[in-house]
């Protein structure tokens, strides 16, 4: 019997970093960005319903993102669409790796967690957490997004104080020592549960 973890949090406050100190620790990750770039690239289960709703958005066999972008931009409907293609086929991606991986604790790397009511099928949640203007130089400091746009991704976001109330751990990334030690501890009680259960 598999434990499910839900791994969330905001942009720019260690996501991805504390999913591969869970991974370290012997944990299963699953990660919904990646599910979502399986499912866009070459022989990926997305293509071929893409080709039908955007034709102009599959290039060289793969679904371009920025093609994608555009349409949405002009077109915000489009954006239901596409997920109404996407979100079942990242759901079967998640059962796939549910059923088929034999770790104790399978960590669910999902950034819209509790936005998606993902939260509901998981066994707890850890939200990664730090204070707001260290996740904005974070960002900022990586070049990829203007200060604007970063705004509008962190507004349609939960508050990170919502996602910290509503989960069951919390871990502060101010420094990866304490980041993996927090990890750690979560790892263990996790384990002591499943040890009693």
């Amino acid at each position: 019997m598999s434990f499910a973890l839900g791994l969330t949090g905001s942009i720019g406050m260690g996501k991805s970093t504390t999913a591969q100190m869970f991974v370290d620790e012997g944990c299963a990750l699953w990660d919904a960005d990646a599910a979502v770039h399986r499912l866009y690239s070459r022989e990926g289960a997305a293509i071929a319903p893409m080709r039908v709703a955007f034709p102009d958005a599959v290039i060289d066999g793969s679904v371009s993102r920025e093609v994608l972008k555009q349409v949405i931009a002009q077109t915000p409907a489009a954006l239901k669409q596409i997920e109404a293609i996407v979100h079942p086929l990242v759901a079967a991606d998640r059962a796939a790796f549910r059923e088929q991986t034999t770790a104790d604790i399978l960590v669910f790397d999902i950034p819209l967690l509790f936005e998606t009511g993902g939260d509901v099928a998981m066994d707890a949640v850890a939200c990664v957490s730090i204070p707001a203007d260290t996740q904005k130089r974070r960002v900022m400091v990586r070049g990829t997004m203007t200060e604007a746009q970063f705004e509008h991704i962190r507004a349609k976001q939960m508050p990170n104080d919502e996602k910290c109330a509503r989960s069951d751990y919390v871990i502060v990334t101010d420094t990866l020592d304490h980041a993996r030690a927090q990890v750690q501890d979560v790892v263990r009680q996790i384990r002591a549960g499943l040890a009693d259960a």
